[in-house]
């Protein structure tokens, strides 16, 4: 694994990357990377209704 840097854009695109890991339940934090840089960050968020109505992410 890489050492740790300085550079303010790699301190960005960590905080984004722990904020949307933090912020999902269930799903998918995807990295879109061009040249060797992320460009973009995507999260997916699955949400399903049980049968009762209720709200939940399980058995995904």
């Amino acid at each position: 694994m890489a050492a740790p840097t300085s550079d303010p854009l790699s301190r960005e695109l960590e905080r984004v990357v722990r904020e949307a890991l933090a912020s999902i339940r269930f799903g998918t934090v995807t990295l879109v990377v061009q040249d060797g840089r992320v460009i973009q960050v995507d999260k997916n968020e699955k949400i399903r209704l049980n049968r009762a109505g209720h709200v939940d992410g399980g058995g995904i």
